[in-house]
């Protein structure tokens, strides 16, 4: 099955690739792998999932972001490749999650993006992954995730 038929199959949309909020690229190749720049969460309408997990934003509504997160991810990669059956198998997953000081679940958090690649992509979408709380994120956003995926050559 393609990558596009398990999206419209799990009813995920790709959003629209967005602009980088500053001085970088949103993915760099290198050889067979591809490095995205973090990605923060966006609703369909735009609007920033922003807030501190534990404070204002609870971990269920974090999980939920890192999903979004996932779908940017993957239309980033879409945009840089063309075609996402050109992956190969995830590599990497950092993910960061804006959370109060005593929060010890980032790894569920982080898992609203894993579990996605899961889905999307099957065992090849499963890779190794970091999982960090910390104080704040950029435009106080929840969860900011980077990926590194093997692609064909």
């Amino acid at each position: 099955m393609s990558i596009d038929a398990r999206l419209a199959e799990l009813g995920y949309v790709l959003p629209a690739v967005t602009t980088p909020k500053g001085n970088y690229k949103l993915a760099v190749r290198s050889g067979n792998q591809i490095f995205t720049a973090g990605h923060i969460p966006a609703t369909a309408n735009g609007d920033l999932v922003t807030g501190k997990v534990g404070l204002n934003v609870t971990p269920e509504q974090a999980y939920e972001a890192a999903h979004l997160v996932a779908l940017s991810l993957l239309a980033t990669l879409k945009a840089e490749l063309g075609d996402l059956n050109k992956v190969k198998r995830l590599v990497k997953t950092m993910g960061f999650v804006n959370c109060v000081d005593g929060f010890s679940a980032q790894a569920s958090v982080i898992n609203g993006c894993s579990d996605t690649f899961a889905k999307v992509f099957g065992d090849i979408g499963i890779g190794a992954r970091s999982a960090v709380g910390t104080n704040a994120l950029p435009l106080n956003v929840c969860v900011e995730i980077e990926v590194i995926v093997e692609v064909e050559a």
